[in-house]
This record gives C-alpha cells, sequence and structure tokens, in this order.
C-alpha cells in the first residue's frame, strides 16, 4: 500500500507503462504545456538553456489516487528512492552523482533556487545522469511559517529556474526546513504545478554531519522497500557513505530508482 505522510492507506495499482507523459502531464524534465505554466519566463542571461533539439526523458505514468503528501511507495516493491535536498559545493554533488552512476542507481534532486543560480550547469547533469529533479523552494526558507503571498514565491521562483534550465518545473516539490507541509503550503504547491509534496520515511540526519558510518547506519539501520530516504548534497559524509550505502541496499535486493520509478510499481 501507498501511504499519505499522515498514514492514512492509498489503493493504487500497478502502471508501469511509459508513455510520452507522466500521470500529470509532465516528461523527465517536468515540462507543462506553455499554457499552462503558473509564471511562463524567458531564459535570463547566464542560463544554462536546454540544448536545441533536446528531448527530456520520459517519465512513467503514476496511478491514480496518490495522496497530497506522499511519504513511501509500496512496501512490496524490491525498490527505494534516495532523494537529495540540492544545495551546497556542486563538488559534492558530482561526487555523489558519480557514486550513484557508478552502482547503477538513480536518484531524485529537490533543488533549491538560489543553488541552481550559482550552479546553473547542475540542472542539466542531474537529468543527463538519468535522475530526476524537482523544487525544493527558492531559498530554503522556514516555508512552512511564511505568509501565503512568500512561500507562493518561494515554490514558483525555484520552478521558473528550474523552466528555464531544463523546459519543466520538475514533478515533485519538496518544502524546506520541513518534513510535511502545512495544508495552507500543499495547497500553493497544487496551485504552482505541483500536485504532490514529496516527504519521506528514513531521515539521513546526514546535514548535521555526525560522520559516514553514522549516515551509513540511519540510513540502512531505517530503509524498508518502498522507502523514500531524505539525503543532502553538500556534506563529506555523505558522500563517504554513498558505496557503503549503495552496497547495503544492494545486499538486500533493493534497488535505488527514482521517485516516479518507485511511486509507478
Amino acid at each position: 500500500m501507498l501511504r499519505a505522510a499522515a498514514g492514512g492507506a492509498l489503493a493504487g495499482g500497478v502502471l508501469p507503462a511509459v508513455v510520452g507523459c507522466g500521470g500529470d502531464g509532465r516528461t523527465a524534465g517536468g515540462a507543462v504545456p506553455a499554457s499552462s505554466s503558473p509564471h511562463p519566463a524567458a531564459p535570463r542571461r547566464g542560463s544554462a538553456a536546454v540544448p536545441p533539439g533536446r528531448q527530456p526523458l520520459v517519465l512513467p505514468k503514476l496511478p491514480a489516487g496518490l495522496p497530497a503528501q506522499i511519504e513511501h511507495g509500496e512496501r512490496r516493491t524490491r525498490a527505494v528512492a534516495l532523494t537529495f535536498h540540492g544545495r551546497g559545493d556542486p563538488r559534492s554533488a558530482e561526487a555523489v552523482l558519480g557514486e550513484v552512476e557508478r552502482a547503477g542507481a538513480r536518484v531524485t534532486v529537490l533543488a533549491v533556487g538560489d543553488w541552481l543560480d550559482a550552479s546553473p550547469q547542475m540542472a542539466r547533469r542531474v537529468l543527463d545522469g538519468g535522475h530526476e529533479l524537482g523544487n525544493h523552494t527558492m531559498r530554503h526558507l522556514n516555508i512552512c511559517a511564511l505568509p501565503a503571498q512568500a512561500a507562493y514565491a518561494e515554490i514558483t521562483e525555484c520552478a521558473d529556474r528550474l523552466r528555464r534550465l531544463t523546459g519543466g518545473i520538475g514533478r515533485w516539490f519538496r518544502p524546506s526546513k520541513a518534513r510535511r507541509a502545512t495544508e495552507q503550503v500543499v495547497r500553493l504547491a497544487r496551485r504552482a504545478g505541483y500536485p504532490y509534496v514529496l516527504s519521506y520515511d528514513v531521515d539521513s540526519l546526514d546535514f548535521t554531519d555526525p560522520g559516514a558510518d553514522a549516515v551509513r547506519r540511519a540510513v540502512l539501520d531505517k530503509v524498508r522497500p518502498g522507502s523514500v530516504v531524505s539525503l543532502h548534497f553538500g556534506h563529506a559524509g555523505t558522500v563517504a557513505a554513498m558505496p557503503a550505502i549503495l552496497d547495503g541496499l544492494h545486499r538486500r535486493g533493493l534497488r535505488a530508482v527514482t521517485t516516479s520509478e518507485l511511486l509507478s510499481q
């Protein structure tokens, strides 16, 4: 069963087919028709525009009836989703992605808008590696404590960066400085083009810099089939822990896949 963050059960079958658009009409870059974009904007000077002729990878179709806040996928699957908060030194992100790709795994990156401003090349780097890219607000403020107008701006300004760099806003939104979104933030995210808020059921706590061994234990001690794991770029312990985490998942017969792949099973 898929479950909302609040614990409510979701009935949904397996819909593995890959089609031209996902269940919400998006491709891997999260592209939506121009007429439905919440904030159309031309690429800014210095942004990494989508190369001419490049077609974004299609996303698997999602089952109907997903909850507004998603904490994990089906427990009967043999897959998990490693999700990374996209911020920090891009060399750390490159190192993590390199380890992931050497293991044949795929991840989901929830990018912060000001990180994309500083390192616009990372948007295409993520997608070109076969990973998934989403929205983690513009400035990583405490979005659940902001007034509605400011919270909406945090979501849409990051969405604008994603669109300019990749051609789409991404399928997933994750609130900043909160495991779960308030009802107001859920509504604002939906208004901005994100039907789902992506939470998680395993917190690595790697942002506290506890060391590689502690990060590895935090993930492998708690991960279960269908888990969504929260990790962060920009932390040396996370980079050092990745080979052991990926090996530990492999030994348990678990594959690290994108969130869309996990939830389409």
